[in-house]
C-alpha cells in the first residue's frame, strides 16, 4: 500500500512540475517569436559615411543615439563610401548584404550630381539596387538629393522624379531631399551655419537638424521591417 502511494506522489509531482515548466516555454517561445532583430545597412556616399566629422557626429552615430533615445534597439551599419555614385553603389551592394540585414537606407545621386552624369543612368543605377533588395526581401527607405539648377530644367526634373518613381514601383519609402531637415523654415544663414566650409558637407549640428526628417522616415522603416 504504501509503495502506490508513493509511485501516486512521484506522478503529483511531475505533473506539477511538467504545469510549470511548459508556460514558460511557451512564453519564451512567443518572446523568440516577437522579437524580431533589426539590422539597417546605410548604403550612401560621404553624407552617410560622415566626411569631415569625427566618428560620433557622423550621420550613422547620431541616427542610432537619436532611434535608442526613442526605445528602438536597432543595429545600423555604416555602409557609406565617400565620393560613391550610383553605380559604386550598385557595384558594392551584393557584397554589402551580409545575412542578417533586414532592412536598407539608400541615400546615394549626390556625387552623380556633381559629374552631371545622365539621369537615366542615375535610374538605371538605383532601378538595379532596388531589384537586389526586393529579391533579398529587404525593406527600403529612399533618401533622394534634390538636383541644382545649373544644368537646366529638363534635367533638374528627370533626376528629382527618380526618387519617388522608384519608391512607387518598389513599394517603398522615400525622403526626397537629405538635407529637408536643413530647410525647414531655415533663412540662408542659418543654413551656412549647419554647414562645414566646404559648403556640401553639413557638420554635427547640420546632422543632427537633418535627423528631424531622417528619424522619423527610418522609425517608419523599422516598423516595416518589424511587420514584415
Amino acid at each position: 500500500m504504501l509503495r502506490w502511494v508513493r509511485y501516486g506522489l512521484r506522478r503529483l509531482r511531475g505533473k506539477m512540475l511538467g504545469a510549470l515548466i511548459f508556460p514558460s516555454l511557451l512564453i519564451s517561445s512567443m518572446i523568440s517569436a516577437g522579437a524580431q532583430e533589426v539590422n539597417i545597412l546605410a548604403l550612401g556616399d560621404s553624407l552617410t559615411q560622415g566626411y569631415g566629422l569625427i566618428e560620433a557626429d557622423g550621420l550613422v552615430p547620431q541616427l542610432r543615439g537619436w532611434l535608442a533615445d526613442r526605445g528602438h534597439d536597432v543595429r545600423i551599419i555604416n555602409g557609406g563610401v565617400s565620393g560613391d555614385t550610383t553605380a559604386g553603389g550598385l557595384a558594392r551592394l551584393e557584397w554589402s548584404l551580409t545575412p542578417e540585414i533586414n532592412g536598407l537606407i539608400v541615400a546615394l545621386g549626390g556625387n552623380d550630381l556633381l559629374r552631371g552624369i545622365d539621369p537615366a543612368q542615375a535610374r538605371s543605377n538605383l532601378t538595379k539596387i532596388m531589384e537586389i533588395a526586393e529579391q533579398h526581401d529587404l525593406k527600403v527607405l529612399l533618401i533622394g538629393t534634390p538636383a541644382p539648377g545649373n544644368y537646366g530644367p529638363e534635367y533638374q526634373a528627370q533626376f528629382d522624379s527618380i526618387f519617388p518613381d522608384l519608391a512607387d514601383q518598389f513599394n517603398a519609402l522615400v525622403l526626397p531631399d537629405f538635407f529637408a531637415g536643413m530647410r525647414s523654415g531655415a533663412d540662408p544663414g542659418a543654413w551656412m551655419e549647419g554647414m562645414q566650409p566646404d559648403g556640401i558637407h553639413p557638420n554635427s549640428e547640420g546632422v543632427r537638424r537633418n535627423l528631424q526628417q531622417i528619424g522619423p522616415m527610418v522609425e517608419a522603416l523599422i516598423v516595416q521591417i518589424k511587420a514584415s
